[in-house]
């Protein structure tokens, strides 16, 4: 293990120590959750550590007494056999972490192929990730939807979030961010009149919510234009122009919010969405200038690019990724995600540890 990188973050760890014992810095909300989070995320690494280092002080002490007394030297090989485990788990937690897992989310999940048979599973994807939030105790807001004429959504954007600082700096991105891609539907859609299975698809975007720091979006490379509303917003839709379409000039990123009434709350909501597209945009680059980039999600809704299957008949859910199926798709809709989102964490895990930073899509 590197113990210039173990100096340098246990450094950090009392530096924010010292700032979060300061009552000033309470007096910026953004700045003391942002503090927060690093230092949820370095005290595991802190209490791995000091725990190593108990362990070795211990060791050296149980070696002297049984240098005088021999009853001493089975306590002297119980410590060291924890050694291991503990080293183990000290160059785990120094692996380069993912810098957004702290991070709280916006999910994009649009239908595909299938018409309203992709709706109505695009639909069933929302209530899923609302549930699997609801669990974990998470906040959920539908920032912008448009839905479909059976109850589905066409497209429709959702903001996940913790309440207050995540435990050991895992946030909801640290969860969720497997879910970008392709996922497949095979079932017998309500429009079916002659019971034959179906298959359909829609995509799903996970992007890490991005704070004021993380971007800094000029006005003046932004286009905004405003209409009126097409769908659900109360007494004022097809009345006012209170729809927005925000374009970011340089990237050509476009974001439109259609479901609040007033046009500042849509515009408010659509600046959320390109603050975390922008953040995504930089972050592809960043990596692709390292050379260690993470694999884009699928932004494509094919599907034969699928990155999980959900089979009705067998009761299936498949991820393709990992090779991991389960029949268990009506607890998973449900939002009992926890099986596949471990297995697919802990596959990202072992990749880390022998020094691929990037899972491997099937």
């Amino acid at each position: 293990m590197s113990s210039e990188r173990l100096a340098a973050l246990l450094d950090e760890y009392a530096e924010l120590e010292k700032r979060l014992a300061d009552p000033a810095i309470h007096a910026d909300q953004n700045t003391a959750r942002r503090v927060g989070r690093r230092y949820a995320e370095l005290v595991p690494l802190h209490k791995a550590a000091d725990e190593l280092e108990q362990a070795r002080a211990d060791l050296v002490a149980a070696r002297e007494l049984a240098a005088e007394d021999p009853a001493f030297a089975e306590e002297t090989d119980s410590i060291a056999a924890t050694l291991p485990a503990l080293e183990e788990r000290l160059a785990e937690l120094l692996i380069p972490r993912d810098p957004h897992d702290a991070k709280d989310v916006i999910i994009e999940i649009k239908a595909g192929e299938g018409g309203e048979e992709s709706a109505l599973f695009a639909g069933d994807l929302l209530r899923m990730y609302t549930r699997y939030a609801e669990r974990h105790g998470w906040l959920t807001e539908v920032i912008d939807a448009q839905d479909s004429d059976l109850g589905g959504v066409k497209d429709v954007s959702l903001a996940i979030k913790t309440k207050g600082v995540p435990d050991g700096g895992n946030g909801v991105w640290s969860r969720l961010k497997w879910e970008g891609g392709v996922h497949r539907v095979q079932r017998v859609p309500v429009t079916e009149s002659q019971g034959r299975i179906h298959t359909s698809a829609a995509g799903v975007l996970v992007l890490p919510e991005a704070e004021d720091v993380d971007v800094t979006v000029d006005p003046n490379e932004l286009r905004i234009d405003v209409f009126r509303s097409s769908g659900p917003g109360g007494q004022s839709v097809n009345t006012t122009d209170s729809a927005v379409r925000i374009t970011h000039l340089p990237t050509g990123v476009v974001v439109s919010c259609q479901n609040e009434k007033s046009q500042l709350q849509n515009r408010e909501q659509a600046m959320r969405i390109l603050r975390a597209r922008l953040l995504a945009v930089a972050q592809e680059q960043a990596d692709a200038a390292a050379s260690d980039a993470r694999r884009a999600q699928v932004r494509t809704v094919d599907r034969s690019e699928r990155i999980r299957t959900y089979n009705y008949p067998q009761n299936r859910i498949t991820d393709h990724r990992i090779g991991y199926t389960a029949y268990n798709l009506d607890l998973a809709l449900a939002g009992e995600l926890d099986g596949v989102l471990d297995a697919l964490a802990g596959a990202d895990r072992t990749a880390r540890l022998a020094g691929d930073t990037e899972l491997t899509r099937r």
